[in-house]
């Protein structure tokens, strides 16, 4: 089915009225987005323009939930309690933060910046490490 370049409006069954919108890639693959307005009559006058805005929200809550994944540990429970896992939300939401002003403040160039810089440094130690007369293979 083709779908135009503002939309089509699509009925699903026991859900009632969306707009498909479809997106192509650089490299050639598609995704199609539904979007669900609950005043229907505004759905006949939402245009593509209005779904890259959505879209360009969406993409933003999309890295920040990255974010707090990859590099806060929000998905690295090893806790049971009930306190201890709002703690342990509370803990990542505040590193986050923390992460978030020092990019602000040109501190670091970007969320993942200082886990590169980190990354690098201890590889950098690591294989000085190994070079280092101590652990070279002599008889």
């Amino acid at each position: 089915m083709e779908i135009p370049n503002n939309g089509l409006i699509v009925i699903i069954k026991e859900f009632g009225k969306v707009k498909i919108f479809k997106r192509t890639f650089k490299h050639g693959s598609c995704r199609y987005y539904a979007t669900l307005l609950y005043d229907e009559s505004k759905l006949m006058d939402w245009k593509r323009d209005d779904f890259r805005e959505l879209q360009t929200i969406h993409w933003g809550i999309e890295c920040y939930h990255r974010a707090l994944k990859q590099l806060c540990g929000l998905s690295k429970f090893q806790v049971r309690t009930t306190k201890a896992i709002v703690t342990h939300i509370f803990c990542s939401l505040r590193a986050f933060c923390q992460l978030e002003l020092m990019r602000i403040k040109a501190t670091i160039e970007s969320w993942y910046s200082l886990q590169r810089e980190l990354s690098l440094k201890v590889a950098r130690e690591f294989i000085l490490e190994q070079l280092s007369p101590t652990n070279s293979l002599t008889a």
